[in-house]
């Protein structure tokens, strides 16, 4: 299933965001922080600060439940975000990017939208069932998760060095 631009967008980022989380934490500086802001092409305010940067981190959490909760609860994650953060969906398009729905305005502060952007693709997963893109990596060491947007949804490793890693390892059985 093809998914709308936006909902691509804010998932792959929201899942690069939650995967930061795992070790090596790759969210501790500001300028990483600048680096995943100008990778999303996140519109709006963006402080560049301790405290943006904080609250960004804190994210990590509560959006991991949303994207690998099952689909009740998700659904109850989905409605309590958007109704905290008062989200009225609206069609905009600026720059490059034509219509796409933003729910909260550009001066929002950045984990707002964040938050607020997860939310809104999350429902297009739910409405469509395809919640099973989501998953946790096949590594038995990783914890990060993986979004599949293959259309043979084969995608089973969060990162390139965890396939890589368990491809070695099978080589390796296969040897002895």
């Amino acid at each position: 299933m093809a998914f709308a631009h936006d909902t691509e967008a804010a998932l792959v980022a929201a899942v690069e965001l939650v995967n930061s989380a795992e070790e090596p934490d790759t969210l501790t500086e500001i300028a990483q922080l600048d680096e995943f802001f100008d990778k999303h092409v996140y519109t709006g305010v963006h402080a560049g600060d301790a405290a943006e940067l904080a609250a960004v981190r804190a994210l990590r959490t509560p959006l991991r439940h949303m994207l690998t909760s099952d689909r009740d609860t998700t659904v109850r994650l989905i409605n309590e975000t958007l109704a905290m953060h008062r989200a009225l969906p609206q069609l905009v398009r600026h720059g490059d990017v034509d219509y796409h729905i933003h729910a909260v305005p550009a001066q929002a502060p950045l984990p707002v939208r964040i938050a607020v952007e997860t939310a809104m693709a999350m429902i297009d997963l739910v409405r469509s069932d395809e919640l099973s893109r989501l998953s946790l990596c096949a590594d038995e060491g990783c914890e990060g998760l993986v979004l599949d947007l293959s259309r043979n949804r084969s995608r089973r490793y969060c990162s390139t060095a965890c396939g890589n890693r368990n491809a070695v390892a099978a080589y390796r059985a296969r040897k002895k």
